[in-house]
């Protein structure tokens, strides 16, 4: 079947790609481009070229599969140096989405005009790797080094009216008549005889550049610590360097060099890993196709930090949201916080003051349970109480109507105990959301043994509605994410009593990639969420037995000042020792690699158990999980691709060697010794 046609109107050839479902660049695509525009450079009666799409969108970017291989020919560079080398003016109509490789069709045309709705981006640095097709060489001749810098290395779409601000855009023409608006607009450059006007030979926003070395110095300097650990960031930065120091044609060629250290970086093999295991991590086998469920209207049992952030998805999406407390105090500092929360995102320009009041028109607080009767969808958000749960459970299934699906936010108990107290555990799922709860992108669904496939299935859409990355877990204390990372937590825990110090082991999870360490992020926390009620002696008790909280008190694993700045705490080293010497363990220290093996091997040996277990359907959920729930690098990949990385095998001796020093618990699992055994890896599974 063909994926495109070719039509005269009114002396103006129209090239219309319609390749589903989104018009992606592949070897189809780019033979079609290329063969019609030279069917049309060698017909005479057509004067200007219009290169349009079918469908819900532009060219919505390159076939990414083929990244890693060789590319068929033409190949995209061939495709877009066709477009720029026509003797007739190209103009590229864009609607839907223009990214990436999209974009750079676009660029290489000498026009573009585009419907409001259209979004452009080069998103490429998601994926580890920068715009390859002249991008980088293209869009700062337009915009200037800086826009462009902004722009490619963030990967953000902007609309079509920010992009004829910017240059990118010639024209914005009115929705449903692209096609129209189009040709009128290339018969309008013919008859003003308007130039060739092609982007790489564009110099005035180059020239105010030149000679400022100090613009990528400094850029470099603002986005250090959100580029720390990325490849591709830095080699945009280099790229677009090239476009303001170099002529185009060596650009491009230090552009491709670039392009190529990437595709084949380890650092780029995680993204892409992950982008496919975002997109495969909703698909679960052999759930109904059904339509997603009608939401006039959203439950939320509890007010609080999680309640309120839970709350706030659905707003946001237009959905309205009734919320339930047991107080009037507690649902007033709840809808004070939410308040709060849409008014500090105004502040910042994030939202005009009419779409904070339009959300909040959309929650109505309550202190009856009984005001959740119409609900399609309840969610309890509560603190972690079996007894508490169950109570809310039981008096949700005497009010709750028939169809209605019952969500626990739980993010350790059991979802099937929890079932139990209805009498339709069919309709119980759990929706584990991280904090906060409005910003982290992970929702676990938790399918109990009685949740029905229809419900799974609404629980995915729902994820999907409200903006979420899914991942299925079954049923276990802590499910995938929380189980996991509690062996780091465990293992941080106990190497400071044999030594190490808080310090050294934040900076080497640091260096490893995570935002902070677990000593930090305890500090963060508050070590009294974790140390007050301890059944037993820990370091976290002895440390709030001292009256060391953590920031909020000015001390914790470290001293704080006023502005919250951390330096290393003798005091809370005194008090780790002193525990040490009564628990009578020896001391030693530590080298950066024993750290991140002690830590982070039992993380991978957990995930292998989930998967013996049937917890996660696929490694690559797992990665999901701990790199979106727990900040684990992205160019990393997850614990279940790093290992893969870095050999099972290793992994397997080097938990063998622990298990010989501190006991069972370093055991490694019977799939992590049978895949090192195979030579195999997770992501073969």
């Amino acid at each position: 079947m063909s994926v495109a046609s070719f039509e005269v109107q009114d002396g103006i050839g129209v090239i219309a790609i319609d390749s589903p479902p989104v018009n992606a660049l592949g070897i189809a695509v780019r033979r079609a481009v290329v063969d019609h525009v030279a069917a049309a450079l060698a017909d005479d009666d057509v004067r200007a070229i219009v290169l349009i799409c079918e469908g819900r969108t532009f060219f919505a970017g390159a076939d990414i599969t083929e990244f890693g291989r060789p590319a068929e020919q033409p190949d995209l560079l061939v495709v877009i140096d066709t477009l720029e080398a026509s003797t007739k003016p190209v103009v590229a109509a864009m609607h839907g989405t223009a990214l990436g490789g999209g974009l750079e069709v676009a660029l290489g045309c000498h026009y573009r005009v585009a419907v409001p709705s259209t979004k452009l981006g080069l998103p490429e640095v998601a994926l580890g790797l920068l715009p390859g097709a002249g991008g980088t060489q293209r869009l700062p001749r337009i915009t200037g080094a800086a826009i462009a810098l902004d722009l490619i290395t963030s990967g953000r779409s902007i609309g079509a009216a920010e992009a004829k601000d910017l240059g990118i855009l010639d024209a914005v023409v009115p929705e449903g008549r692209l096609r129209e608006e189009a040709v009128a607009f290339a018969a309008r450059l013919v008859a003003q005889g308007a130039p060739l006007r092609r982007v790489r030979d564009l110099e005035d926003k180059l020239a105010d550049d030149r000679g400022k070395p100090e613009l990528f110095a400094d850029f470099r300097r603002r986005h250090g610590r959100a580029f720390r650990g990325f490849k591709a960031p830095e080699n945009i930065i280099k790229a677009i360097e090239a476009a303001v120091t170099l002529p185009y044609d060596e650009g491009r060629q230090r552009e491709a060099a670039l392009f190529e250290e990437l595709v084949y970086s380890p650092e780029s093999e995680a993204q892409r890993h992950l982008f496919f295991a975002e997109r495969k991590a909703a698909k679960v086998p052999g759930l109904p196709a059904s339509r997603p469920p009608e939401l006039q209207s959203v439950g939320v049992i509890g007010a609080g930090t999680m309640g309120g952030g839970i709350a706030m998805n659905f707003l946001n999406v237009g959905i309205p949201v009734v919320i339930v407390e047991q107080n009037e105090a507690a649902l007033e500092r709840g809808l004070a916080t939410i308040r709060r929360n849409y008014e500090a995102s105004a502040r910042k320009g994030r939202l005009t003051g009419e779409a904070v009041e339009q959300r909040l028109a959309l929650l109505r607080p309550s202190l009856s349970i009984d005001a959740l009767a119409d609900c399609a969808l309840v969610i309890e958000a509560v603190y972690e109480s079996m007894d508490v749960k169950r109570e809310i459970f039981a008096a949700l299934d005497r009010v709750a109507r028939r169809d209605a699906i019952l969500a626990s936010n739980t993010s350790f108990l059991d979802l099937d105990e929890i079932a139990r107290a209805t009498s339709r555990p069919g309709q119980v799922v759990g929706l584990h959301f991280f904090s906060p709860a409005n910003v982290m992108r992970l929702l676990e669904i938790v399918r109990g043994a009685r949740t029905s496939p229809e419900v799974l299935a609404a629980a995915l859409a729902i994820a999907r509605r409200i903006g979420k990355v899914p991942v299925v877990s079954g049923v276990c204390h802590g499910f995938i994410a929380n189980r996991m990372m509690s062996r780091r937590a465990e293992q941080a825990d106990a190497i400071v009593l044999e030594g190490a110090v808080p310090a050294e082991v934040d900076r080497v999870m640091f260096e490893f990639g995570f935002p902070m360490g677990p000593f930090r992020m305890l500090d963060l926390v508050g070590l009294d969420v974790i140390g007050r009620d301890s059944p037993t002696r820990t370091v976290q008790s002895d440390l709030v037995a001292r009256g060391r909280l953590g920031q909020k008190s000015g001390g914790g694993y470290y001293d704080y000042d006023a502005e919250r700045k951390a330096t290393p705490s003798a005091d809370a080293i005194e008090t780790i020792r002193a525990l040490a010497r009564d628990l009578a363990i020896p001391q030693r220290g530590f080298s950066d690699a024993e750290i991140v093996a002690r830590l982070l091997y039992p993380v991978v040996n957990e995930g292998a158990r989930i998967l013996e277990e049937g917890i996660a359907l696929r490694a690559s959920d797992i990665d999901v999980a701990i790199v979106l729930g727990y900040g684990w690098p992205a160019y990393r990949g997850g614990p279940m691709f790093w290992a893969d990385q870095l050999g099972l095998g290793t992994i397997v001796d080097g938990l063998r060697e622990l298990e010989s020093e501190y006991g069972a618990a370093f055991r490694p699992s019977a799939k992590l010794v049978d895949l090192a055994g195979r030579g195999a890896r997770f992501s073969d599974e």
